[in-house]
């Protein structure tokens, strides 16, 4: 099958690397006149540093993932094309697969263990979105998740354009400066407020709003939250590293993975330490988002002359 010569040369990410330099200053002359956004120097150039260094994994791993993703491709169960219809629904299904993987990176260690470097700052602003972890392929979701839809039937040129395409959207929503979009917009799509409360670690935002471009995924399976006036976002991990460090930032949560193992009293608690959520500990000595929330939970029961929270839509 041909590939278009645009898909085969063109990845759009090279193309919107300056215009995301452009809207990073812009939102630092914007923070400092109006203080609706705010940065940390130390903190954004640990996040240019860890999008840097993404950007050298994925070159160094790129040939392997085209390998593979043709050996899927020779295997694929029908043949799709580049046909019109079919980039709109390769974009939306794309989304969809990635909204799956996005919460299976909230909910199983191992995953978690790489896309912690995205939550690890304590700021939300723009280069927030450009802190991405080195280590991606070591969690080998790119042989089952980031294969279906190659296997489906859609070209990997195409995957890996619409992917492109679903990164790019998500930039611009990592931004304190931008309230809140039309309400139409706000229902359909995935916004800054509605991304806030996915960074955000209070217990009742913790684990929600995993969608990339559309909201609509959340609001499906029951994970969106939206962003209250009474609750504030506090940005980071439940548990925040206090180091600028590109280097403690990527590897912390994959040595406390190892560390957990090594003093692991049976099989079933290191295979627990892999595969249960974030927090999970065989004595419950630490706690999960869900422990988290459902103790929150309980606090506000028993202060009923607070003004309660919202519930999660």
């Amino acid at each position: 099958m041909d590939v278009p010569a645009f898909v085969e040369n063109f990845d759009p990410i090279w193309i919107a690397i300056p215009l995301f330099v452009i809207a990073v200053f812009a939102e630092m002359i914007f923070a400092r006149s109006t203080g609706r956004a705010r940065f940390e120097a130390r903190d954004s150039a640990a996040s240019l540093v860890m999008g840097l260094g993404n950007t050298v994994s994925a070159v160094l791993f790129g040939s392997v993932l085209a390998i593979w993703s043709m050996f899927v491709y020779e295997h694929r169960l029908f043949d799709i094309g580049f046909a019109w219809w079919a980039w709109i629904i390769a974009f939306v299904l794309d989304d969809f697969v990635y909204y799956w993987s996005h919460r299976f990176a909230h909910t199983v260690r191992w995953f978690w263990a790489d896309h912690v470097v995205h939550h690890s700052s304590q700021h939300y602003n723009l280069t927030t979105a450009l802190r991405q972890p080195w280590l991606n392929p070591l969690t080998l979701k790119f042989l089952w998740l980031g294969s279906a839809l190659i296997l489906l039937g859609f070209h990997p040129a195409m995957i890996a354009f619409v992917g492109s395409l679903n990164l790019i959207y998500q930039f611009w929503i990592h931004t304190e400066a931008i309230r809140k979009c039309p309400a139409w917009f706000e229902a359909v799509m995935n916004t800054p407020s509605h991304h806030r409360v996915h960074h955000a670690t209070n217990p009742i935002y913790l684990d929600r709003n995993y969608a990339g471009v559309f909201i609509v995924w959340d609001k499906m399976f029951g994970t969106f939250q939206p962003e209250l006036e009474n609750e504030k976002c506090r940005y980071g991990i439940v548990k925040n590293l206090g180091t600028y460090n590109p280097l403690k930032i990527s590897l912390h949560e994959w040595w406390g993975i190892i560390d957990d193992i090594r003093h692991a009293r049976s099989l079933r608690d290191a295979a627990l330490y892999l595969l249960a959520p974030p927090g999970w500990s065989p004595d419950g000595s630490r706690a999960t988002s869900k422990q988290l929330l459902a103790r929150w939970q309980a606090r506000q029961t028993r202060q009923p002359d607070q003004p309660p929270a919202e519930a999660a839509e």
